[in-house]
């Protein structure tokens, strides 16, 4: 690899349609003060004229346009999702409608010679995507340059432990040798995976079943909420041992350097505790020092340090809790405790200090399933290029994580002058203009794709008509046409 490869920049599109979670809880009696210290603040949702493509082609107009990109460079437009609805086409139809935007501003398209691959993983898609892209651009010739953009929906039914954790949203990512903000080290990027049957599944024949009765189409998924957590948790400590590996660090002293963590993020609190767990794990292999602040931790209960090390340093199989009916068994019950406890030490302000950047912003996103660690790293650089940090030369850290299951660990060093690519982010700004839901509109939206009221979306694509022809000479049943509104 001749150059260093990384982004130099992110765009952000969410839907205007907005649910306050505090409303939310007004109206299904739910607890308040609860659902924002583990959630967050507020949720959007897609319009009756907007679809994942839409969502993705909005974001990635955004980014050739506040980074002033020369289409005819761009040689790899990547989409990461689990929210498609084509089987066929993918990225090419997020090209056509950005093509198409860019010929009626008088503009060049999108290089014909650009590739357009769909890469699908459950949250995982838009990190692949990148790495796919990182690579492209590895082996390409110098002047190219490549765009990933991560989209999706997440919907889950109402009523369910997931209700409070929906959304919908893009962020198109500029990747460049020589990127202007952060570089990643794409030999040392850490990866693991296991097949986890029933974590969180999306299974078509479900869908369409649920689509037929209530006649609007709902990717709703099938989940286990403790056993995803467990999951969760498991492959990021794997992918994580697989980078340090590669890097031959010691991850305690790895993980104090770093200027910042930024994790998968189905909702505010899920990333704080992989990060914490993952901590604790490394002070397992940190020697004395790492040892004594494990029995600091040990103390209090009735197991001791070594029982802790030894389970820290197992490979619990954690299918085989499906298969024994055990699914809400935790596959590392004293590290879990000793999570709890670790939770009240002073040295905890150290893990939730380095997840700082973009959190609050984070807490009005929702979930955006590939979209989320991509749109916390927005919100992360553009938060710390408005607070004046000194990052140029520090170290980062990104783990993405999809159920099923998958996770990547990508070790990133800030770039010199990152900060004038950080100004452009506008992370802030795609947040504005949004209109509050009420319930009635909320429940219609959620159950129909349709509700009274809604103000039309004042910039982006949208789905202007779905042909209904089905003849031998011209069909496009089901097939959506776009239109970019100014």
């Amino acid at each position: 690899m001749r150059d260093r490869v990384g982004i130099t920049g992110f765009a952000v599109y969410v839907p205007p349609y907005r649910v306050d979670l505090k409303s939310w809880c007004d109206w299904t009696e739910s607890p308040w003060e609860k659902t924002q210290a583990v959630i967050g603040r507020s949720f959007r949702m897609r319009g009756p004229d907007q679809s994942v493509y839409t969502i993705a082609a909005t974001a990635v107009m955004r980014l050739i346009e506040q980074y002033d990109i020369d289409p005819g460079r761009v040689g790899f437009l990547g989409l990461g999702t689990e929210s498609s609805t084509d089987n066929s086409a993918g990225a090419v139809i997020i090209k056509g409608m950005v093509d198409e935007a860019l010929i009626a501003q008088g503009r060049a398209p999108i290089a014909r010679n650009c590739e357009v691959p769909e890469v699908k993983h459950a949250c995982l898609g838009g990190v692949y995507a990148l790495k796919h892209a990182l690579r492209y651009l590895a082996l390409e010739s110098p002047d190219r340059c490549a765009i990933v953009v991560s989209a999706d929906i997440a919907e889950y039914a109402r009523g369910s432990s997931g209700e409070p954790t929906q959304g919908a949203g893009a962020v198109a990512m500029l990747v460049e040798r020589d990127p202007g903000m952060l570089a990643v080290d794409l030999a040392r990027i850490g990866s693991a995976s296991s097949y986890r049957a029933v974590d969180f599944r999306k299974p078509v024949l479900r869908n369409i079943i649920r689509g037929t009765l209530n006649c609007h189409f709902q990717d709703l998924p099938v989940f286990n909420g403790k056993y995803s957590t467990t999951c969760y948790l498991d492959e990021t400590l794997h992918a994580l041992d697989d980078m340090l590996n590669r890097m031959g660090r010691e991850p305690a002293q790895y993980y104090r350097d770093l200027a910042a963590v930024f994790m998968h993020r189905p909702y505010h609190r899920m990333p704080e505790s992989s990060f914490a767990l993952s901590y604790l794990f490394g002070l397992a292999r940190d020697g004395a020092q790492g040892r004594e602040m494990l029995e600091q931790l040990c103390r209090d209960e009735d197991y001791d340090v070594a029982e802790l090390v030894a389970e820290m340093n197992s490979r619990p199989d954690i299918l085989k809790l499906v298969k024994d009916d055990n699914i809400d068994a935790d596959a590392y019950p004293l590290s879990m405790r000793a999570l709890r406890e670790f939770r009240s030490n002073p040295e905890f302000e150290l893990v939730r200090t380095k997840m700082a950047l973009g959190s609050e912003a984070m807490k009005d996103v929702g979930n955006i399933y590939c979209a989320a660690l991509p749109a916390w790293l927005a919100a992360g650089m553009e938060d710390a290029c408005g607070r004046g940090l000194d990052l140029s030369g520090r170290n980062l850290l990104a783990v993405g994580y999809g159920s099923g299951d998958a996770a990547e660990a990508l070790p990133m060093t800030v770039c010199d002058g990152w900060e004038e690519a950080a100004a452009r982010i506008g992370f802030g700004a795609a947040l504005s203009g949004y209109q509050d839901l009420n319930r009635a509109q909320y429940e219609a939206l959620h159950d129909t794709g349709q509700a009274d009221g809604l103000d039309a979306p004042s910039s982006g694509f949208i789905v202007d008509a779905i042909g209904n022809n089905a003849n031998p000479n011209f069909s496009d049943e089901g097939i959506e046409y776009y239109r970019f509104v100014r």
